[in-house]
């Protein structure tokens, strides 16, 4: 039996601490499942279709023991999980704010499927105050954000911001 995981967010832009978990959650699972979320209440930089490609550049080189495949998906998680057979939802954590928001998910998740399990993977420290939402905003004022994302993103992203 292949052991699906499912790692969702909106990587807009993926950054490296994103990059870190899918690396650690491809040990747990036989297939990595990066759910590229279409979530227009967050007004993401990137367009779903950047934002899938993104992901599939900066993660083509893993090679951990799981198939990774990166599709977008725009239905509750956990439809999009049982669809997929999926048994694994694997989510970051960096900090007590993220606990208490995953906390609330994971809860109501419970409520909609029991049979899917959330599994929280705690961000390395060296990536535990990386944030997309702040990483985007370094971009726009003109800082360095070599640190935090790769070196594809980093162009990707001076260049939507106009800081190319």
């Amino acid at each position: 039996m292949i052991r699906t995981g499912i790692y969702p967010g909106t990587f807009d832009p993926i950054t490296n601490g994103h990059i870190d978990i899918v690396e650690r959650a491809s040990k747990l699972v036989d297939r990595l499942v990066i759910g590229v979320a279409i979530n227009r209440d967050k007004n993401p930089t990137f367009s779903l279709e950047e934002r899938v490609a993104i992901v599939k550049e900066e993660t083509a080189h893993l090679s951990g023991r799981a198939e990774i495949i990166v599709q977008p998906y725009e239905n509750l998680l956990m439809k999009f999980a049982e669809e997929l057979g999926a048994s694994i939802i694997i989510r970051g954590l960096r900090a007590v704010a993220d606990f208490e928001y995953e906390f609330q998910m994971t809860a109501m998740n419970q409520q909609l499927n029991r049979e899917i399990e959330t599994v929280f993977l705690m961000a390395d420290p060296h990536h535990q105050a990386i944030a997309a939402r702040l990483v985007k905003e370094i971009a726009r004022l003109g800082g360095d954000i070599s640190g935090f994302v790769t070196p594809g993103v980093a162009v990707r992203l001076k260049a939507k911001v106009g800081r190319a």
